[in-house]
């Protein structure tokens, strides 16, 4: 993760999430069929190492620039996303979400690797409304940044350009004398 040094908001998950990934994952054994053998294990220990773990390597910060979130148990995963490359946030909620009273903060980028998905889920931050908020603040901090620079750019290329015409109808006159 970057420096604290322009970190503008750090997420806090929700613990529930330990109950949603014991409840998702027993969900999909049991529907699986060939997993129900393995569901006493699941429930009497393993799930409960394994969520308990991906909730301690939660991370997820706001900083002035990009959005960057870290996750995983076995395989750890790392993103940093380009605040400028968001196109959307969206809230997901199911039935285990709701019983829970956990969202998911789906965020979709421009440029996709994955057109089927998202680029990030973010499951159980806690007041996520919130979190949702500053993200598109920021966003449009740097968007109306950049409008205000590329007008300054192009307001100066305006000078140039009467500046050089300028030069070029002196130059006229000089050699028409």
């Amino acid at each position: 993760m970057e420096k604290a040094t322009n970190i503008i908001i750090k997420a806090e998950f929700n613990p529930k999430i330990k109950t949603y990934i014991l409840l998702t994952v027993a969900f999909f054994m049991i529907i699986s069929l060939a997993g129900i053998p393995f569901l006493i294990i699941w429930f009497l220990g393993l799930g409960q190492h394994i969520s308990k773990r991906y909730y301690q390597n939660l991370r997820c910060q706001l900083t002035t620039k990009h959005l960057e979130f870290k996750k995983g148990v076995f395989f750890k995963v790392e993103k940093t996303i380009p605040l400028e490359n968001i196109q959307d946030l969206t809230f997901i909620e199911n039935p285990i979400l709701n019983i829970l009273d956990l969202r998911i903060l789906k965020i979709e980028t421009a440029g996709q690797s994955n057109p089927k998905g998202s680029d990030m889920k973010l499951i159980g931050i806690i007041d996520s409304a919130n979190f949702k908020e500053s993200v598109l603040k920021q966003r449009e901090a740097i968007q109306s940044k950049n409008y205000s620079l590329n007008q300054t750019s192009h307001n100066s290329t305006e000078k140039t350009h009467e500046l050089l015409e300028e030069i070029r109808d002196l130059l006229n006159d000089i050699k028409n004398k």
